[in-house]
């Protein structure tokens, strides 16, 4: 079930140079979420009709708050405005939005998570609930940035965390393909988030392996609910809704099993 919540602000910080964490009293929301979903977020700058789509870092359901991270995109741009607002400010969700990671088909498996950039964040949510389910899992996590660092403490105290940097900066220099290439990493399922070059990357290879490996996928949204068409990405079967090659990332998405969809 999904929520139109007026959320209050708890708190907001900028963790690296263009990126804000920022923590929302939303119960409702937070009640129902689960790791790989999303939220809508409506500004309060009523000239910005469509809101923004952003994934969900944390879940704190005892508290009933939602923890998001997210990009400055620019100048006068909405997540500018996003990231002026304070503690104490209230502004409008919609969601949980969207599907999750498949938690349970990964249970007792040696997991890979990976991540890129500003599809980092969900991967935090997501290696707290593996770990936490009964007889745990085994993970890994591989994340890839361009230098500075960011949410790496929060993963790593959870798991084993490889990283790389573009500019050879902290870890591994190049992307996190060199990484699996220098570990000869073979797991049985991935999840994996990031900029479409890396998923594509990462479904050629999980493909020549035959491994499982689910994909969030990035597209331009505006109703977040399935209805527009407007973030369609081209699929392997004809989509039951349009009749076409299509998959609303919005609402069959984000999350993804590789083969279902072209990158």
């Amino acid at each position: 079930m999904k929520y139109r919540e007026l959320a209050n602000i708890d708190r907001q910080a900028e963790i690296a140079e263009g990126i804000f964490s920022l923590w929302l009293h939303a119960p409702e929301i937070a009640a129902e979420a689960v790791p790989g979903q999303f939220v809508s977020v409506y500004l309060n700058d009523k000239s910005r009709l469509l809101p923004r789509p952003i994934s969900l870092c944390e879940i704190d359901r005892e508290e009933g708050r939602l923890r998001i991270v997210y990009r400055v995109t620019g100048k006068g741009r909405g997540t500018e405005e996003l990231s002026s607002y304070r503690k104490g400010d209230k502004i409008w969700l919609l969601g949980p939005l969207g599907n999750g990671f498949p938690l349970k088909e990964a249970q007792g498996k040696q997991i890979l998570l990976v991540g890129g950039g500003i599809g980092i964040p969900p991967l935090v949510e997501t290696v707290k609930a593996l770990k936490a389910m009964p007889g745990g899992s085994d993970v890994r996590i591989l994340a890839g940035y361009r230098n500075e660092l960011f949410l790496a403490e929060d993963m790593g105290q959870y798991a084993d965390l490889l990283i790389s940097t573009e500019d050879g900066s902290s870890g591994t220099k190049g992307t996190v393909m060199d990484i699996i290439r220098e570990k000869s990493l073979k797991p049985d399922i991935v999840f994996a988030c990031g900029p479409r070059p890396m998923l594509k990357a990462l479904k050629d290879w999980a493909v020549s392996l035959d491994l499982t490996c689910y994909i969030s996928m990035e597209e331009r949204m505006a109703c977040g609910i399935g209805a527009c068409l407007g973030c369609v990405c081209l699929s392997e079967e004809v989509d039951s809704h349009s009749n076409v090659r299509n998959k609303r990332v919005c609402k069959d998405g984000p999350v993804f099993e590789c083969r279902e969809v072209e990158v």
